[in-house]
């Protein structure tokens, strides 16, 4: 509801305006600006197929314009659109539902799920940047570009309802009544704008969008609580999880590889909030069995139902973007999951080194961990666009791959090995360019 209430007061309009006056005149502008807007408003309405309704009709047409194709543009949109589910401060639903079924507060979700979200994002950033470079796609003319100061100083106070949603939250409040006083306060603020000024009329269909969101989660949720409760005395989830650890071989590994696939099969076609309730149910349990936390076995799964949504063959925020793009589906899934593989390796990483999910570590490991890991994601990145200061050859590719994985894993050499190879690639490209400028 607080989801709905907010984009009828303008803050759709909003977020997607500072996301151009930022990002509309880099390379591949408007494909930076599907990113930065769609992350931002996925944070706030927590769906992948509606953020993909609400940006993708007005991004999609701009990154074609500038000459990607309606797939890549597509792919974007739908990447994008994605990880809003994992981006605090109000995430997708199935978030607060991991919340309860951990017994912890919202807010420790909230935190967990900051770095985990900007490998996310980072790695889509970087690859479209990487592709624009590469295709020399140019951004926008500035003059089509607003001014970032001058939205804010006519805008500004549309952002106070989510600053107070945050603080309330940060402060340990329930996310209920968080969200109450946030949709107090949206009502008021849209009055500064009469453009975007809440009416009685307005007021009601916010309710009406809310409550038939509210209802779809509310069923899902009643529906799947009969498979879980029925898994659960016939013993079928212990059994699934038992066929896992069997399969491989008790290899932690492994364990992580075949529970990825599972979620993944299990949410193809699914929405993401059954998604995650079923695999939590049939996968969690392996993992825990080998000794991982079940803060983060359940962050594990829960990222990989999310990402459903962009695995083809069956990927809803692809096939909505598609229907905007006018691109084929299929291939518009395949970019979208290219464009999101470093969202397919974090959670590997997480369980590894639960430091990137803030548990039981100082500031000062954090942050290198953070910074070794965007190394990595950008490493990766760089393998699958195949560019980076010029285009890659098969071998610097794989090398890039390798020295990403490498940082990625935790560890003081791996990441010295990994630093070392990426930077042989890097003088082998500047040699390239050197000799090409001559």
């Amino acid at each position: 509801i607080f989801g709905s209430f907010l984009l009828k007061s303008g803050v759709g309009d909003f977020i997607t305006e500072i996301a151009l006056a930022i990002a509309g005149d880099k390379r591949g502008g408007p494909a930076q600006v599907a990113v930065l807007s769609s992350a931002l408003m996925g944070s706030v309405n927590g769906s992948a197929v509606a953020n993909v309704v609400t940006t993708g009709t007005f991004t999609i047409p701009l990154m074609k314009k500038i000459g990607y194709t309606p797939e890549f543009a597509g792919g974007v949109e739908a990447a994008a659109s994605t990880g809003g589910q994992i981006l605090p401060p109000v995430m997708g639903a199935a978030a607060f539902i991991m919340a309860e079924i951990l017994g912890v507060k919202y807010v420790n979700i909230m935190y967990a799920a900051i770095i985990p979200a900007l490998l996310y994002y980072f790695g889509v950033f970087i690859t479209v940047y990487f592709r624009a470079v590469r295709m020399d796609l140019r951004g926008l003319d500035k003059k089509d570009v607003p001014s970032l100061s001058k939205i804010f100083k006519e805008k500004f106070f549309l952002l106070i309802p989510l600053i107070v949603l945050v603080y309330l939250l940060v402060k340990g409040y329930t996310p209920t009544f968080a969200a109450f006083f946030g949709i107090l306060l949206t009502v008021p603020v849209s009055w500064l704008t009469p453009k975007n000024k809440m009416n009685l009329s307005k007021i009601l269909e916010a309710l009406e969008s809310g409550a038939k969101g509210s209802l779809s989660v509310a069923v899902t949720c009643a529906v799947v609580g009969i498979v879980v409760c029925i898994s659960t005395l016939t013993g079928l989830g212990s059994k699934i999880a038992g066929a896992i650890i069997s399969l491989s071989g008790g290899n932690l590994f492994l364990t992580l590889v075949f529970t990825m696939i599972a979620c993944i099969i299990l949410g193809v076609g699914m929405p993401s909030i059954p998604a995650y309730l079923l695999t939590a149910n049939m996968a969690v349990p392996a993992l825990l069995k080998l000794g991982v936390k079940p803060f983060v076995s359940h962050f594990f799964v829960f990222y990989y139902a999310m990402l459903a949504n962009i695995t083809p063959p069956v990927a809803l925020a692809a096939y909505a973007a598609a229907g905007i793009s006018g691109g084929d589906m299929y291939k518009t899934g395949l970019e979208g999951f290219k464009l999101a593989i470093a969202g397919f390796i974090v959670p590997f990483m997480y369980v590894y080194n639960p430091v990137l999910l803030g548990i039981g570590s100082n500031a000062v490991s954090i942050i290198t961990s953070f910074i070794t890991a965007l190394i990595g994601v950008t490493f990766v990145a760089s393998s699958f666009e195949g560019y980076l200061l010029k285009p890659l050859n098969n071998i610097e590719r794989a090398l890039m791959m390798i020295a990403g994985l490498l940082l990625m894993k935790p560890g003081g050499l791996t990441d010295l090995i990994g630093i070392v190879i990426g930077a042989g690639v890097l003088l082998l490209q500047l040699g390239k360019r050197k000799a090409f400028d001559r």
